[in-house]
């Protein structure tokens, strides 16, 4: 009876979010978890300077630094222990003029293997571990980018990107829901200075969900008290994230790379840095060292929240906490490979996960600029 309830919590705690149409908080929160070990390394501090196949993700202006070839970006992160499992994959494809790219990418967030208990008591209240299957929760999202370069001078330059988004996410069988939002960013660097805008959802991005019971599931539900619910759309408040960045030479071949990222929403009240109603701000900060154009050393840190001091419930004293990150990447010509570890709670309590992704050329062997 335990693990029914379990199963039935579960299932009506994920459904219960979308049988209003209105805008909801932390709504397909899966599309910021970040893309590309190298972002996720530097604290998600990006959109000054994302310069690969991961700005489809990041800031679709930044596509226009892919140059001549086609590029394929790679990754793979599983959270909770395994529970969660997150891929991404891109392709950017440069025109002949390098002056535009078009970019393609694909993210799936998923637990896999959920116990569907609904049946698992009989009417006479036996218990039948035969009537037991599994379920699987998947967000998936499916970008399509488009960079222009806005002007080109020796000490300037302006690009800008445009993210086409559909969006499917599925609940087994019980639930499913189709969406579409646009993104815009721009990138401006100047001398060795670099601005990023990255607007999200700027249409307001919405899921329109369906909801598939059996008349033997309705009745289940019907009589543990559980909601069935009916069809509904889920918005997604737009949010701008805004960066500047800035890189420093450090020796003959070598540079170090400093950007801060500050995360505006409008979806309400947030446990961040500046809480306010309905706008607050989440700021973020990576740095890359950059070794020869070949080895690359990084760090950041980000979504600073207030906690409860060691669990103090009785005192209820609260304390700053962040989320620390780092990582590592090396590249040989157009093939690079990225690591990052990153935590998912805070520095006192950690809860880390590994995360690699694979970048490189389609043809060609011509050195690139990271």
């Amino acid at each position: 009876m335990k693990t029914n309830r379990l199963f039935l919590l579960l299932l009506t705690t994920m459904l219960f979010q979308v049988t209003h149409a209105q805008f909801r908080k932390y709504s397909n929160e899966f599309l910021n978890i970040g893309a590309g070990a190298r972002g996720l390394a530097m604290g998600s501090s990006q959109v000054a300077t994302v310069n690969d196949g991961t700005a489809g993700y990041w800031n679709p202006a930044g596509l226009v630094n892919i140059k001549d070839h086609p590029q394929v970006n790679l990754m793979h992160a599983e959270y909770f222990a395994g529970i969660g499992k997150y891929d991404y994959a891109s392709i950017a494809l440069p025109t002949a003029n390098n002056k535009r790219t078009i970019g393609i990418t694909g993210l799936r967030f998923a637990v896999d293997d959920i116990m569907n208990t609904l049946f698992l008591v009989e009417p006479d209240g036996s218990i039948n571990y035969n009537n037991i299957q599994s379920f699987s929760s998947a967000d998936y999202a499916f970008i399509f980018s488009f960079a222009q370069k806005l002007k080109e001078k020796a000490n300037k330059n302006i690009d800008f990107g445009l993210n086409a988004k559909v969006i499917h996410r599925s609940v087994g069988k019980f639930a499913k829901a189709w969406g579409f939002g646009l993104d815009a960013g721009l990138q401006i660097k100047s001398k060795n200075w670099r601005f990023g805008i990255a607007a999200r959802d700027i249409t307001s991005t919405f899921n329109a969900w369906s909801f598939t019971f059996t008349e033997k599931e309705k009745e289940v539900l019907y009589l543990t008290n559980n909601e069935i619910p009916v069809k509904s759309t889920e918005l997604t408040a737009p949010r701008l994230v805004l960066g500047i960045a800035r890189e420093f030479k450090v020796g003959q071949k070598s540079s170090l790379l400093a950007e801060a990222n500050i995360d505006l929403t409008f979806d309400g009240q947030r446990n961040t840095v500046i809480s306010a109603d309905p706008v607050s701000a989440d700021p973020k900060l990576g740095l890359e060292l950059n070794i020869n154009n070949v080895f690359f050393l990084r760090g950041g840190i980000n979504n600073f929240q207030k906690a409860l001091y060691d669990g103090d419930t009785v005192n209820q004293k609260k304390v700053w906490i962040y989320q620390p990150s780092a990582g590592a990447g090396f590249k040989i010509q157009n093939f690079s490979v990225d690591y990052a570890i990153t935590n998912l709670a805070n520095q006192t309590n950690p809860l880390f996960t590994h995360v690699f992704s694979l970048r490189f050329s389609l043809v060609g062997n011509k050195k690139e600029t990271n």
